[in-house]
């Protein structure tokens, strides 16, 4: 009987050494397109449209007012008028100024010498609630404002 010598051909290992690379770049990619959202929105609302518009420059020193009518979520918990959305709580006409003011606060000193103030409000806000949160914000000392709309289609 003869005895066969079997030829055992390791495999060779996977070269791991370019895994890290492709790990970090697949991060930095997701970091790059993700948007993180900074405020739970509990109004809705439907932009209004414009002619004359501008984009904001230094978002940095952007603070956003919404306002606007519940979400499904909140009606159950509040009634259906317009409500005023801070942050992430609704608030009155007169916490407006002091949300403004500790806005500003917290700020660098460059940002707060150009901040300005993004009312996001549904197309269909009542111009005494708008006029309302203008005092208010004229009272915070704030006269930069901006109120958020899209492109209307020139047809």
């Amino acid at each position: 009987m003869s005895f066969f010598r079997r030829n055992r051909r390791e495999v060779p290992q996977l070269n791991t050494a370019a895994l890290p690379d492709l790990i970090f770049t697949v991060l930095f990619f997701f970091i790059m397109v993700t948007h993180m959202r900074e405020v739970t929105l509990k109004v809705k609302y439907r932009v209004p449209e414009g002619t004359e518009l501008t984009r904001l420059v230094k978002k940095s020193a952007v603070t956003y007012i919404y306002i606007g009518k519940p979400t499904d979520e909140m009606r159950n918990v509040t009634d259906n008028r317009t409500h005023i959305q801070i942050n992430d709580k609704f608030a009155d006409v007169a916490d407006v100024t002091d949300y403004v003011a500790e806005e500003r606060r917290r700020m660098s000193p460059e940002d707060a010498k150009a901040m300005s103030v993004s009312v996001k409000a549904d197309r269909e806000t009542e111009m005494g609630i708008m006029s309302d949160v203008r005092q208010a914000l004229r009272r915070a000392g704030t006269l930069r404002v901006s109120y958020s709309a899209t492109q209307k289609d020139g047809k």
